[in-house]
């Protein structure tokens, strides 16, 4: 008898384990009918970089109605990021997006599992441990740097078939923050786009030493034109090498290559094209994931590095914008697209490539042949080419 006891005592628990697993996991994926949604700028809407981001807030938005609720801060240093994210916490937050390097987000992450923090990619993430909660995200951007190059390369054509330079002088610029990989990344694929079209083309660059200061990307801008560069871009925020562009071509032919945002409406004389990264597809899945109660990355298409992810054109992360038809040169959107559309089935090996040698600036020691290649954004959204190529990229 008491054999009968333990058998059907057994099987109750057997029976009421399964209901307890089926009723948590019918809970788990219960879809939810509204969630809070956090973002933390490090600068405001007047500039570029975050102007850009913020449309992916607005699309949220669009996409949920009154199923979302968002709280925004701006102007957040990095240093100065952990008041922002308790008060945030403590207003309900269910998912926080980030797009500055603050360090402390991950750190903070760990005190609110019930959190999902979403963070712009500060580092290479590849191989690292970080809390199940965080999560860091970023367009392959070089692709969109490479695609400027080709435009700038065909101006460049375009002004020595005319006589306005000859091809020793064609050299562009490049305004950059800080010497980062990213920074290194960017400004390599803009010029080897360049090269594309144009081989002999140089490039000069000057790095301002901060994100976001008018006075010092207008300076460096005014520079590099003074040193003979025809085309400028940039990796900083303000319009300041913009209006540089403008003002000089009263007097010279300079043109502006943009990022994150048009720039016609302030340099409708030199602006050529921009591009950006859309951080709308990452943003808008991250929070389907929450409203579907999936893992983010299972519902964001992308190149999946653990809770790391990328993408470029292939998946809408990466655009052009705003093709100047009266500047460009002929030919050059067919060029553009061309280069598009090779990035949009998967191959992106041609960037990285050629005759180069690039050098670690900080260890001289480490270079790269690129006579074999070099694949971006492999193991990491965050970029990790850091060498400068010999005798074509100079560092001012």
């Amino acid at each position: 008898m008491k054999r009968v006891y333990i058998a059907t005592a057994l099987t109750c628990l057997v029976i009421l384990g399964a209901f307890i697993g089926i009723f948590r996991f019918l809970n788990l994926n219960e879809e939810r009918t509204h969630l809070t949604v956090g973002f933390i700028y490090d600068n405001d809407e007047s500039t570029a970089y975050t102007y850009n981001f913020s449309l992916a807030r607005d699309a949220l938005e669009k996409m949920y109605g009154s199923q979302v609720t968002i709280h925004t801060r701006s102007n957040v240093l990095d240093d100065r990021m952990e008041d922002p994210v308790r008060e945030l916490a403590a207003r309900g937050c269910d998912i926080l997006f980030f797009n500055g390097y603050s360090d402390m987000v991950m750190e903070l992450a760990s005190e609110y599992p019930h959190i999902q923090f979403c963070q712009t990619s500060p580092m290479d993430m590849s191989g690292r441990s970080v809390p199940e909660n965080y999560h860091t995200f970023k367009g392959e951007i070089y692709q969109g740097r490479y695609v400027s190059g080709i435009a700038a390369g065909m101006k460049l054509r375009e002004m020595i078939s005319e006589g306005i330079i000859s091809e020793d002088q064609a050299s562009i610029g490049f305004v950059a923050a800080f010497p980062t990989s990213e920074s290194i990344s960017g400004y390599t694929a803009f010029l080897l786009g360049a090269r594309s079209v144009v081989p002999r083309t140089t490039m000069r660059v000057r790095y301002t030493g901060t994100w976001s200061s008018y006075a010092l990307e207008k300076n460096a801008a005014r520079q590099l034109i003074d040193e003979g560069c025809v085309i400028l871009s940039l990796f900083t925020d303000t319009i300041g090498p913009a209006i540089a562009c403008e003002e000089a071509s009263v007097t010279r032919p300079v043109y502006f290559i943009g990022y994150s945002q048009s720039m016609r409406d302030v340099a409708p004389g030199t602006s050529l094209v921009a591009t950006r990264i859309c951080w709308e597809p990452y943003i808008t899945a991250a929070v389907e994931a929450l409203m579907t109660s999936r893992k983010i990355e299972s519902a964001v298409r992308g190149h999946i590095h653990g809770n790391d992810v990328s993408a470029g054109f292939d998946r809408g992360w990466v655009e052009m914008v705003d093709l100047n038809q009266q500047l460009a040169a002929p030919g050059t959107e067919d060029a553009m697209n061309a280069a598009i559309e090779q990035f949009r089935r998967g191959k992106t090996d041609f960037v990285f490539r050629g005759e180069y040698t690039g050098v670690n600036p900080e260890d001289s020691s480490d270079t790269c042949d690129l006579r074999g290649g070099f694949t971006e954004n492999a193991d990491s959204s965050f970029p990790t080419f850091h060498y400068i190529l010999s005798d074509v990229i100079i560092l001012e």
